[in-house]
């Protein structure tokens, strides 16, 4: 990735925003690298250097910035191939980093090369894949020593190192500091949750997605209240909960401390539901008058892929409050209980391995139909054995042609799960009837020919027009 050192330094001298997190800076007289938006006093261009990632500058030599804390800058969205590829990969380093993650097993994911893995992170990272997971292990377990009072030990298990040893040898190594260096005197008790805050690219519209999420929650699973979205959390052999609320440039997150092994999962998850990697003015130049309007509106994602598949099938054809229903009624008959500080917020929904034990007869004594049931248990087989992946990092044009082919699923069904489920900002669910509401009840030739206009972001165009229908007092899809 090519930067242009001007103008990167005339960013850093502006604390410009909307570098954050695309660019890094490096200061040759302290070895110190920063963010663009970082405070400290403005060294001079000629100690600058310039880097796409904080792996980038770590590789070069440089330390963290302790003030600005590039573990929190925001992540990329994606437009072309290559970077959809490379941010998928990045992704899923993010969300496994305790796991024993390799090159192998991260090309097999995105369903690369290794050597093609090898040579998008050189071209969009500035570094081979291994040291851009060791840079963003180091960053995690920053940020958990200075944000948290779990214990050492934990955070290095959590942060992939092993080990107590293998995460001080790390340290010493590339930071040269001990771990110790890091803990605060106030940091949160373990007991109150785990808080963390997650950067975005303004503007963000925070209430509006809110919205959205409010009139999809399942009973039981998800609920908004008091400004803020809370729900139960299932990953892998962990319970737990979380809540989100909007704060003054980022979410505020808690975790409950059950979640403290799987923290970079779980707020990966919230990273996906929020769209909080979403490049906003890249959205709004795109579909111009279209998001004038609205300026900040982000794509709702999936916290859980088989959870998002589940409620979309049961959406199929109904209206949002009928397919609530039938997905709280889902979750209460196979979910497992879990323990929260709210009452009436009590199941996890249940994971792909449970589904897939289900018969058709036990799904439809819900009051779900046959062939839908039929199709829910064929979806979460699929994940279950690892032929479906349903999340950002999935081979797009594969898992759309394996969903489309199950029957049950078609394009509309298809583009909703990918513009959830797989991040995708590209899906268009044709056929829509909000979407041709929104539009004057236009033919589906014509439809598909406006949207041609509003590539690559035509999911976020659906957003627009659904909003738009809402806020001109009819119903959404």
């Amino acid at each position: 990735m090519e930067l242009d050192p001007d103008r990167c330094y005339d960013a850093f001298v502006a604390h410009d925003a909307r570098f954050d997190g695309r660019v890094f800076v490096g200061v040759r007289s302290t070895g110190i690298y920063c963010r663009p938006v970082c405070r400290v006093r403005t060294p001079r261009r000629a100690v600058c250097r310039f880097y796409p990632s904080a792996a980038a500058a770590e590789a070069a030599g440089f330390r963290p910035c302790l003030r600005c804390r590039p573990e929190l800058a925001p992540g990329l969205s994606a437009m072309d191939a290559g970077a959809t590829l490379a941010r998928a990969a990045a992704g899923l380093v993010d969300a496994h980093l305790a796991e024993a993650l390799t090159v192998t097993t991260l090309a097999a994911r995105v369903g690369i090369t290794e050597r093609h893995l090898r040579r998008l992170f050189r071209a969009h990272f500035g570094v081979a894949p291994a040291s851009y997971l060791r840079t963003r292990r180091l960053l995690h377990a920053k940020q958990l020593l200075t944000d948290t009072a779990l214990p050492v030990t934990e955070i290095a298990a959590a942060a992939g190192f092993g080990s107590l040893r293998g995460l001080e040898a790390a340290f010493q190594r590339h930071y040269r500091m001990a771990p110790s260096a890091l803990r605060g005197t106030a940091g949160p008790r373990a007991g109150d949750g785990l808080r963390f805050s997650l950067a975005y690219r303004a503007p963000f519209d925070f209430p509006r997605l809110l919205d959205f999420l409010a009139g999809r929650t399942i009973a039981g699973v998800e609920q908004v209240a008091d400004g803020e979205y809370r729900r139960s959390v299932r990953v892998g052999a962990h319970r737990g909960w979380l809540r989100v609320r909007h704060g003054t440039v980022a979410l505020e997150v808690v975790l409950s401390p059950s979640l403290a092994t799987v923290i970079p999962a779980v707020l990966a998850g919230v990273r996906r539901l929020f769209d909080l990697d979403a490049d906003p003015l890249a959205v709004a130049q795109a579909l111009g008058a279209l998001a004038a309007p609205r300026p900040g509106l982000r794509l709702p994602g999936a916290f859980d892929g088989i959870e998002m598949a589940v409620r979309a099938v049961l959406g199929q054809q109904i209206t949002v409050k009928a397919a609530r229903t039938l997905a709280g009624r889902f979750a209460a008959a196979f979910g497992e209980p879990v323990e929260t500080p709210w009452a009436d917020l009590n199941i996890a929904f249940p994971g792909a391995e449970r589904i897939a034990t289900l018969t058709s007869s036990q799904i439809g004594e819900l009051g779900i139909i046959g062939r839908r049931a039929e199709l829910i248990i064929a979806l979460a087989a699929a994940v279950a054995e690892g032929r479906l992946v349903l999340s950002p990092g999935a081979p797009l044009p594969e898992t759309l042609a394996q969903l489309q082919a199950m029957p049950g699923i078609g394009p509309w069904t298809t583009h909703y799960i990918a513009m959830r489920a797989l991040a995708w900002p590209d899906a268009y669910p044709e056929g829509d009837y909000g979407v041709r509401a929104a539009l004057g009840m236009c033919s589906a030739r014509e439809a598909r020919h406006r949207f041609e206009a509003w590539r690559p972001w035509r999911a976020y165009a659906v957003m627009h027009l659904w909003a738009s229908l809402g806020e001109a007092g009819e119903t959404r899809s």
